[in-house]
């Protein structure tokens, strides 16, 4: 089936449900009401002539200081050779969304992920719990109004007005970021790191 196809048959199973359609980009994209993800995954991957069974990825995204959150789902059916892709936006305070870890066990570590860099809460997931930073860290660090911890257990943290430190960084203030001093290193040209070569 083509990705209009498939939105075609969601239109007419959960009408106002689906939101938007995107059909002229590298990936057609229905947005769809969050508190209908999981009906519609569900049926996505259950409908026989749907048939994904694959979640091929799921990510995090933000949509600038002040907007929206959201996640967008990226499928694959294995029996049918097509593939789909579905999005949902939530609101910045609060994001909650029902989890599809039971209906595709990838998803476990994905969410944890994005609830880990997002702080999106994904409801009904079995163990969600941060994956990459400590469970204590503050914030969430892939949020574009995200600012780094100070100290973290008394340990300096890299912080703002160490980011002129380093050439390769380009001032972006709306993002606690931090150039390594490795990176400024190979951009310059000069060596690899640990190459015996240090000026």
């Amino acid at each position: 089936m083509t990705a209009e196809q498939i939105h075609d048959k969601l239109k007419s199973k959960f009408g106002e449900k689906i939101l938007d359609f995107q059909k002229d980009v590298a990936d057609p994209v229905a947005k769809v009401s969050p508190d209908a993800v999981f009906e519609i995954c569900q049926y996505l991957k259950n409908e026989n002539d749907l048939g994904f069974d694959t979640l091929m990825c799921l990510s995090g995204y933000d949509l600038g200081a002040g907007k929206s959150l959201g996640i967008i789902y990226h499928l694959f059916s294995l029996k049918n050779r097509h593939k789909f892709t579905v999005k949902v936006e939530l609101p910045r305070e609060n994001p909650r969304l029902q989890s599809v870890e039971k209906l595709w066990r990838t998803a476990d570590w994905h969410e944890r992920e994005a609830y880990d860099l997002y702080g999106i809460v994904f409801e009904n997931h079995p163990d969600l719990r941060r994956i990459l930073c400590p469970d204590d860290w503050e914030g969430w660090p892939l949020r574009k109004d995200y600012v780094v911890q100070e100290f973290y257990h008394g340990i300096r943290v890299p912080y703002k007005e160490d980011w002129h430190k380093f050439e390769t960084f380009s001032d972006n203030p709306d993002r606690g970021h931090f150039v390594f001093q490795f990176e400024r290193t190979l951009t310059n040209g000069d060596h690899q790191p640990g190459d015996g070569k240090e000026k």
